[in-house]
């Protein structure tokens, strides 16, 4: 059963860590202990964009991050297309039913042997609606390595509406939540720059509203596209509202 409390605690988590940490901990209740979830506005026919502008948490063991995550195992795994073409929520015994019809890919199939060898094996993904086609988040819940399929389907025969709720509302907390990239955090200086050019100001405006130079503007302006990797400024202004790295409380 969900508790105002718990609503009201998930939604005042002052940053995503304290979110993720309250949820991680709800979702081990239920035996899901480990969970993955991306999100991502850069989506295109062909590709979901640069991982390292994704929204990526996850507290599953490194080993296994590095392979799936970074070695870019992820594009190929069954329930993140599954995620990509629907919305809702989806029991991984949909797996065993791709094998037997021979529906899959090799590198799919690559993907489905090396979960097997992290023993995620068993669980539920949840695809949330999206916005527009150039954004999608999606949640992958694991069970306990001890627990099979049709447990975690008893599991979601009782409970699932209420683990559903419990990540939608996460998923739509986090887009609210400053969150950047490793080796992608913008300075205070680089954020208050691209505020002031967000509210229409020139460099010469900066200059004098901040008390520095035109030349040190021009400088935290480049350092701001350096960090975000990109090549305007007004790239840069958009990337860091999409982050929540501009015109935000500082806690």
């Amino acid at each position: 059963m969900i508790l105002t409390s718990e609503l009201n605690a998930l939604l005042n988590a002052p940053s995503i860590e304290e979110l993720w940490d309250m949820h991680t901990s709800r979702m081990a209740e239920y035996g899901f202990d480990r969970l993955i979830y991306g999100y991502t506005r850069y989506r295109t026919a062909t590709s979901l964009g640069d991982p390292e502008d994704f929204v990526l948490l996850s507290n599953h063991e490194t080993d296994y991050l590095d392979t799936f995550i970074k070695d870019g195992h992820y594009f190929h795994g069954p329930m993140v297309r599954w995620a990509l073409d629907n919305e809702g929520a989806c029991s991984w015994s949909v797996l065993a039913d791709m094998l037997t019809t021979q529906t899959l890919t090799a590198e799919e199939r690559k993907v489905i042997a090396f979960n097997r060898s992290m023993n995620v094996t068993a669980g539920y993904s949840i695809s949330f609606k999206s916005v527009s086609p150039r954004t999608k988040g999606a949640m992958a819940l694991t069970v306990r390595a001890d627990l099979t399929q049709e447990d975690a389907d008893a599991v979601w025969d009782e409970h699932g509406e209420d683990i559903i709720l419990l990540n939608s509302l996460v998923h739509l907390r986090i887009l609210t939540l400053p969150y950047t990239a490793p080796g992608r955090t913008l300075t205070k200086r680089q954020k208050e720059v691209l505020g002031w050019v967000g509210d229409g100001k020139t460099i010469q405006d900066i200059a004098i509203l901040m008390e520095l130079t035109p030349a040190t503007v021009e400088k935290h302006l480049r350092l701001a596209r350096e960090s975000l990797s990109v090549e305007t400024t007004a790239q840069a202004v958009l990337k860091a509202a999409f982050q929540n790295q501009m015109f935000v409380l500082d806690t």
